[in-house]
């Protein structure tokens, strides 16, 4: 029998970054939803490291992801977690466990915890209107198609950039794969519930109206639909 995930992620830790100054275990095995499949998500901060990395690896018999960064590092993907709004580094240093503790690790935590506290850089206009313009696109793609195969990528791809614009024009974090029904439902659980019935009713019917229907109501309020009048900075041509 395998050592716990608190035991594995102390001795991973003792034996490959012993001089750090901050270590956390985070994940699911700390949120309490750890499954066989589960792995440990380890972050170091390590001043004798000159560039941040990430590395998978198997140790103490479990797999394990280790997030590798500097005092100064660690800053930079902060704010890109904050520009892109998904703060995963800033969730795992806010929800882990203290391993290795030198003074920062409480500071660094509550940093963390005040950047999911604002939440991510709000859209601008420009960001709005091209969010809507692909959404456009994509449902005019929807209602046009008559490949049921080419749908169902088209609608997957819908139900993503969906879930960004509710998310951002309303000042929330997004999410990417299982994590974007708990961001919906962070943000209101009663619209993830819909959200989550539209678009698993199309996956069991093949039926595209509701979801065509849904992503035109969510849009409304923002001018709906855009493509005449739309325009985006020009970039050179690969082949000029």
């Amino acid at each position: 029998m395998r050592i716990s995930a608190r035991q594995a992620a102390k001795r991973f830790v003792e034996t490959n970054f012993p001089a750090c100054e901050v270590a956390y275990l985070a994940g699911s095995v700390v949120r309490g939803e750890e499954t066989e499949s589960s792995d440990l998500d380890i972050i170091i901060i390590d001043s004798s490291v000159g560039e941040s990395y990430r590395q998978s690896l198997m140790e103490f018999d479990w797999p394990i992801e280790v997030f590798v960064h500097n005092l100064f590092t660690y800053k930079n993907f902060f704010k890109e977690n904050v520009d892109r709004a998904r703060p995963s580094l800033p969730q795992m240093c806010a929800e882990g466990i203290i391993l290795r503790d030198n003074g920062h690790a409480s500071r660094i935590k509550n940093e963390a915890l005040q950047l999911l506290k604002a939440g991510p850089t709000p859209w601008k206009t420009v960001e709005i209107e091209n969010a809507r313009y692909h959404l456009t696109d994509l449902l005019n793609d929807l209602e046009g198609s008559t490949n049921s195969i080419e749908d169902l990528f088209i609608v997957s791809k819908l139900a993503d950039l969906t879930h960004e614009f509710v998310l951002r024009v309303n000042g929330h974090w997004i999410g990417e794969g299982k994590w974007i029904i708990r961001a919906l439902k962070e943000y209101d659980e009663f619209f993830a519930e819909r959200f989550a019935e539209v678009f698993d009713t199309y996956y069991s019917t093949r039926k595209k109206v509701s979801v065509i229907q849904f992503v035109d109501e969510i849009i409304s309020p923002f001018g709906g639909r855009l493509f005449e009048g739309y325009s985006s900075p020009s970039h050179k041509s690969a082949v000029e």
